[in-house]
């Protein structure tokens, strides 16, 4: 039987180093993948990765076991995410988006896309929004978390987490609409 990351984290804190190597296991794909999602580029990605849990292994004493180890791992790798992505000089800023205005909110989104997307629309359509709502969207569909242990990774307000959610599936529909209508003419 393998052991739970309570377990492992647990035998770290004993000063067990080998058992970070279970923690890996469990994470390293889920952190990479949210790091290439979000910085789009497969070698940045894996540095942020790799900078993530070698960040989490040095500072595993100040991991808080009444709260998911899983929202303390993920707000590691989004710090080193938005490193890596101020690094690049890609800032993410709403000051210069120019935002279509929103559609009617009649239909729901989860609907649009379970009916009218495949996996490799869907992530396309993730790709092409700003970082700043892909993230939100990836955390709260893929890691399947709720805004407030969001807020705790991306260390931003509840509230503002629930409007990033709400921000992007309004981006996401309009972008349908407009597949739609392309598809439609085509």
């Amino acid at each position: 039987m393998a052991e739970t990351e309570t377990e492992l984290v647990r035998r770290c804190l004993k000063g067990d180093n080998s058992a970070f190597a279970g923690i890996l296991e469990i994470y390293q794909d889920r952190i990479y993948s949210f790091a290439l999602r979000l910085l789009k580029d497969p070698v940045a990605a894996e540095d942020a990765a790799q900078e993530a849990f070698v960040k989490a292994f040095r500072a595993l004493s100040s991991y808080n076991p009444a709260r998911p180890f899983s929202s303390w791992l993920f707000r590691i790798a989004h710090n080193a995410c938005m490193d890596a992505l101020r690094a690049g000089n890609k800032t993410v800023s709403l000051d210069g988006e120019d935002f279509p205005d929103l559609p009617d909110r009649s239909a729901g989104v989860e609907d649009m896309v379970a009916d009218s997307l495949d996996a490799e629309r869907i992530e396309a359509l993730l790709a092409s929004l700003p970082p700043l709502y892909s993230e939100v969207l990836l955390l709260a569909y893929r890691e399947d978390m709720g805004p407030a242990e969001i807020a705790r990774v991306i260390g931003a307000p509840e509230g503002t987490v629930k409007a990033r959610l709400f921000r992007a599936r309004e981006l996401i529909k309009v972008k349908l609409t407009a597949v739609k209508v392309q598809d439609a003419t085509v």
